[in-house]
């Protein structure tokens, strides 16, 4: 009791100094600009909630607004109170964007930690086998499917733009990254791990670098030279691993210019309307395996990416081969506006390598069989 009397004493002289000064700066501070301000503010949502939640504590979520304290402290400064509703928009348009089953949002969204909620007991966990289809978003090319996501209008012809510019030589030939490493996979089948955050752990023998390692292994089996770089570009910051992966990637091909493929190797999350969460299967070989996607970057953001149509065309071939050689193993490509750092080898593919919902067992599975499809497909190119 005495110790919930001092906090509340404490935090009474607090705010009455807190108080005070925003009655003094309100008095004396030019204010007219403000609103100018706080539209710039507004281009940058992490920097606004930042500043009004070091004043005014944890925002609210789907709260209409503050209450007790918090209420008082912000009608007492004019700045806060005018930054007031622009905050609470971009924090409304932040919980649309992660309510479950909310279309994806804009290129980027991979720069904020997904807030994945764990699955008990595996309940909730549902099997889906990821095709493409005529007409809508996707573009389609013997069998073949892209998945539009640039905000662009574009048709089928785009598959046959771009040229294939990977030659492969002696030296090491293929590099693998992970810009999210510490990635992982649900424990259903007994795999257990110790969480960073649900679904991601520093463990590499549990996360997706691991899956990276397999798929490693396949392409030496072929012969290829293999640099599989394990730095978890994720841990312990989230924001700005593409940074961080993008020098991994450039200090590796300064060192070894023989470096013609660079895959950046995921997994994906996908959490339906009712919270479920999706597993991407296949049945290969009378095998269930993880589905693997390739992401493709462009310059619709407005980043500088002039070569992504060739970036295209070496994933195209990898694709044409993969369909042809499994049931349902790959998923749709998926183009977006984003760069993914493929703007620094035309041989570069993001590769999502089965959901949150899928086992690590089901991932390495689909990641391997993808790995043996690819490197057989290299060898052709080789040659």
């Amino acid at each position: 009791m005495g110790n919930r009397v001092g906090r509340a004493l404490r935090r009474g002289v607090a705010l009455g100094l807190v108080l005070a000064a925003g009655w003094g700066i309100s008095l004396t501070a030019d204010l007219s600009g403000v609103g100018g301000r706080l539209a710039g503010l507004g281009e940058e949502p992490s920097l606004a909630v930042a500043l009004m939640a070091s004043r005014l504590g944890e925002l609210p979520g789907r709260k209409k607004g503050l209450t007790g304290w918090g209420r008082l402290l912000l009608n007492s400064t004019p700045l806060l109170e005018l930054g007031e509703e622009r905050v609470l928009a971009l924090r409304a348009v932040r919980d649309s964007a992660d309510a479950p089953g909310a279309p994806a949002p804009p290129d980027g969204e991979d720069e904020d930690l997904p807030d994945l909620r764990p699955v008990p007991d595996g309940e909730g966990i549902v099997e889906m086998t990821g095709q493409g289809k005529e007409g809508s978003q996707y573009l389609s090319d013997g069998g073949v499917y892209v998945y539009n996501r640039t905000g662009w209008e574009l048709d089928s012809s785009l598959l046959s733009q771009g040229t294939v510019d990977v030659p492969l030589g002696e030296g090491p030939q293929i590099l693998i990254v992970h810009t999210h490493g510490s990635e992982a996979y649900s424990m259903t089948d007994g795999d257990l791990y110790e969480e960073s955050d649900p679904y991601r752990t520093t463990d590499c023998t549990h996360n997706v670098v691991r899956v990276g390692e397999e798929m490693a292994t396949v392409f030496r089996t072929y012969g290829f030279q293999v640099i599989h770089d394990t730095t978890l570009c994720d841990y312990p910051s989230y924001n700005g691993a593409y940074d961080r992966s993008k020098a991994v990637v450039e200090q590796w091909m300064a060192q070894y210019p023989t470096i013609k493929v660079v895959l950046d190797v995921h997994r994906d999350a996908l959490v339906g309307s009712g919270g479920e969460v999706y597993k991407m299967v296949s049945v290969e070989a009378g095998r269930k395996v993880a589905q693997v996607m390739m992401v493709l970057g462009t310059d619709a953001g407005g980043a500088d990416h002039p070569r992504w149509k060739d970036n295209m065309a070496f994933a195209l071939r990898l694709q044409r081969n993969l369909v042809k050689g499994y049931a349902s193993l790959v998923r749709p490509t998926v183009l977006r506006k984003s760069r993914y750092n493929q703007q620094l080898c035309p041989g570069s593919i993001l590769v999502e390598v089965g959901g949150h919902g899928n086992t690590l067992s089901e991932a390495i599975a689909g990641g391997r069989l993808w790995a043996d499809n690819v490197a057989r497909t290299l060898l052709e190119m080789k040659q």
